[in-house]
């Protein structure tokens, strides 16, 4: 969800977001069918604070439209989705929230040979085959161009997590939490998969596969799927498609940990129909890590080195062209020669980056140095000076 480096926020995390994204603008749930949006809302007990009664308004309403598109783009291209072109195996890029996945996305989309779910297709993932074209052109004006959480350009076309696309078709997913955070639980749920009773666990994996015969009617190259959850599913991944390839991205889990209590701040906010005190999400991102982690390392030995690649965001920041290339080597990945041109423009760009800092808060760094020092000492970082503030 985060890109590689933006500058220092004016505001103290998650301030006014929901006030700085126009009110216009489309949240994620615009895109649910109502038989996805209504039993999230009875779920929930039709919580919905006071100033988000609009939002639901336009949200239900959106799921009214969905729910007549959708069966329309499925008669549509019947055809095309009961064989739906063979496409290379995909490569996976996981690691935790704000580790850099974004980045790594993105500098994966300069190869031609690629391709991703967009915003849109995972914003609209029953309709997108019919409405993208339209629709995207007619709803532009709706999509802000920064997101609010980091100011990275944002848009319709711009590459997205897959892991929405699922929520929205109402696939098991640790994001339906976004929406109610208030009377969401402050633990993981449908993180690690395989915790899933058997037929919700098979209703996930039929829904990444209908979407993934959705993308290849779209587009046949071979995909490049981005999702932070993905990293405690890389077992499930690997048996589902035998000859996809995982590429890892860590980050010094000390800056990451702030990084993610803002960004879950901030998506709370924009995204939720409960304004929430947040007093909840220092136990949430705890928990996610560690349930991340240790499905990670459980599935992690199935896999040889020509199919998992770690890399540390430090490095990729520092010299992407170089470590790019031996990330196509290690996973057999051909044609970076014709990939490095445009490459090279973008880590010339780069330099202009700058990364957030956050001062260390001694309580929160004891506390990562104690919950997470299996990780820390893996991937060979230290525990900063808690006075200190990283760059």
């Amino acid at each position: 969800m985060t890109p590689a480096a933006q500058s220092r926020p004016s505001k103290p995390p998650g301030s006014d977001a929901f006030h700085a994204y126009p009110w216009w603008s489309p949240r994620f749930w615009h895109g649910m069918p109502l038989g996805v949006w209504l039993p999230l809302v009875a779920e929930h007990g039709c919580r919905v604070s006071p100033s988000r009664l609009g939002l639901l308004a336009t949200i239900s309403a959106a799921s009214a439209f969905n729910s007549l598109a959708e069966p329309l783009s499925e008669a549509r291209f019947r055809r095309q989705l009961r064989q739906p072109p063979q496409t290379p195996p995909p490569l996976f890029i996981v690691g935790h929230w704000r580790s850099g996945t974004t980045l790594l996305h993105e500098l994966l989309m300069l190869d031609p040979r690629f391709c991703c779910p967009s915003t849109y297709q995972c914003f609209a993932p029953g309709h997108f085959l019919l409405t993208e074209a339209v629709l995207t052109r007619l709803l532009a004006w709706m999509m802000p161009r920064k997101r609010p959480m980091d100011n990275v350009a944002a848009g319709w076309d711009r590459p997205q997590e897959d892991e929405f696309a699922l929520a929205n078709m109402g696939g098991p997913s640790p994001y339906r939490r976004m929406a109610f955070p208030a009377t969401s639980s402050d633990q993981p749920v449908a993180l690690d998969v395989t915790k899933l009773p058997p037929p919700e666990f098979a209703r996930w994996q039929q829904t990444l596969r209908q979407f993934l015969a959705r993308l290849a009617v779209r587009d046949a190259r071979r995909p490049v799927l981005k999702s932070p959850p993905h990293t405690a599913r890389i077992g499930v991944l690997a048996e589902m498609f035998p000859e996809a390839k995982f590429l890892h991205v860590v980050r010094d889990p000390f800056v990451v940990f702030p990084s993610t209590i803002r960004l879950w701040r901030s998506l709370d906010e924009v995204q939720g129909l409960q304004v929430d005190s947040g007093q909840s999400l220092e136990r949430y991102v705890f928990a996610c890590f560690e349930e991340m982690y240790t499905a990670f390392e459980r599935d992690r030995v199935a896999l040889g080195p020509d199919r998992l690649y770690e890399v540390k965001y430090e490095d990729l920041v520092a010299d992407p062209v170089a470590v790019l290339e031996a990330a196509y080597d290690r996973l057999g990945l051909e044609g970076f020669t014709a990939a490095r041109p445009a490459l090279e423009a973008q880590a010339q760009s780069m330099k202009r980056y700058r990364t957030n800092t956050y001062r260390h808060d001694p309580r929160i760094v004891a506390a990562v140095a104690d919950r997470w020092g299996g990780f820390i000492d893996r991937y060979g970082y230290t525990v900063p000076d808690a006075a200190s503030e990283p760059a």
